[in-house]
């Protein structure tokens, strides 16, 4: 079977999602071409759209939510939206890449590929069999002005959500979010800290912005630095792409060996699996990378939108807590997964909500409509 996943890069999930899907087809023996489909008309568009998205979040969150409540107010209207008018403009480019490269099956991490196809549909062109594949906790603004095949969702909890928004219930697959194969088969916490050359017997959080670096990363390291050396604690920093804010980390905490400062890193399953605790926003792909890891969970500063709504489906489950206020809210919440039995507790929730099987569910939902 020849597999396309087209992406996009406003944050990382999407991509991540779409390397996890194409893990998931590669290991049952499928050729797979994962594509910015904003490429076709050149890099540096591709480099825009995603880079305008990533500078809004670290810049100001809270714009990004005004953005989004717009879109989703947009969408009771009875008309189609800009979103769909503009990613249309690139149906041409994917009816010209479709007649020249042969595809028997197209998936979609990002609403704006799926957006595309459905205007070639809706405009007589020919695409192959289409997937969407939704990467957060919700049903988000314009899916329901798409036309695709199929819709894999992260729970059939939202399946309701889905059909109220105007997806027939017959394209709807309970697949889970796709992860790389490594969160939940890697090796185990002693395995993973050999090779990562971390310290075998202190606890190690880990404090993750994101691949984009956003949040209250340098409100959380402050309130965290206390802890670590009375009490044997080390703390992993994420920074992801934000280069600012790791030469500031660098800057101040580089000579401290109790703290390790990370880029964006491949190692993301081995760091993950190595530590006690995890820390950081609701991101779709980042909340299922730690639930199919099994490593108790602390939200702090959702973005606003898509994140808001993880974080209500994680916390509702008991597979994660959240905190409001960082310096108040956070020790305290730590202290609470380090009680007798809580993160076992929220580990076998997050085994029963969350599938780590996800590439694979959606693979096999491929090969069914070929």
């Amino acid at each position: 079977m020849e597999a396309l996943i087209l992406t996009c890069s406003t944050g990382g999930g999407h991509n991540a999602a779409a390397y996890a899907a194409a893990e998931g087809l590669s290991l049952r023996g499928h050729r797979v071409n994962v594509m910015d489909p904003y490429t076709l008309v050149g890099e540096r568009l591709a480099k825009t759209v995603g880079g305008t998205y990533v500078r809004m979040v670290q810049i100001s969150p809270r714009m990004f939510g005004i953005v989004y409540k717009i879109g989703d107010a947009y969408r009771r209207l009875p008309i189609k939206s800009p979103v769909y008018a503009i990613n249309g403009r690139l149906a041409k480019r994917l009816d010209t890449y479709f007649k020249e490269h042969h595809t028997d099956v197209v998936l979609c991490t990002h609403i704006f590929p799926a957006e595309m196809l459905t205007y070639m549909k809706n405009n007589g062109m020919q695409t192959p069999k289409t997937v969407f594949i939704a990467t957060d906790y919700t049903c988000v603004p314009f899916t329901e002005e798409t036309s695709c095949d199929y819709y894999a969702v992260p729970s059939g909890d939202l399946n309701d959500e889905y059909i109220r928004r105007g997806i027939p219930e017959e394209k709807i697959v309970k697949s889970g979010i796709p992860v790389r194969k490594a969160f939940q088969d890697g090796p185990d916490r002693a395995e993973a800290r050999k090779i990562l050359g971390l310290d075998p017997k202190s606890e190690y959080i880990i404090l993750s912005g994101g691949s984009i670096g956003a949040g209250k990363l340098r409100s959380a390291v402050r309130v965290l630095e206390p802890l670590l050396e009375p009490e044997d604690k080390r703390l992993i920093v994420l920074c992801g792409s934000n280069s600012g804010l790791y030469e500031s980390f660098c800057e101040k905490f580089g000579a401290d060996g109790r703290i390790t400062l990370l880029k964006s890193t491949s190692d993301m399953p081995d760091y993950v699996r190595a530590a006690d605790i995890f820390v950081g926003k609701p991101g779709g792909l980042s909340s299922t990378e730690c639930a199919a890891a099994g490593i108790p969970t602390v939200f702090i500063s959702p973005i606003p939108g898509c994140e808001t709504h993880n974080c209500r489906f994680f916390t509702g489950r008991g597979m994660a807590l959240a905190v409001r206020e960082i310096r108040k809210e956070l020790i305290p919440a730590i202290r609470k997964l380090e009680a007798p039995g809580a993160a076992d507790k929220m580990r076998a929730q997050q085994a029963k909500y969350v599938s780590g099987r996800a590439a694979e569910e959606i693979a096999k939902l491929c090969e069914s409509i070929i």
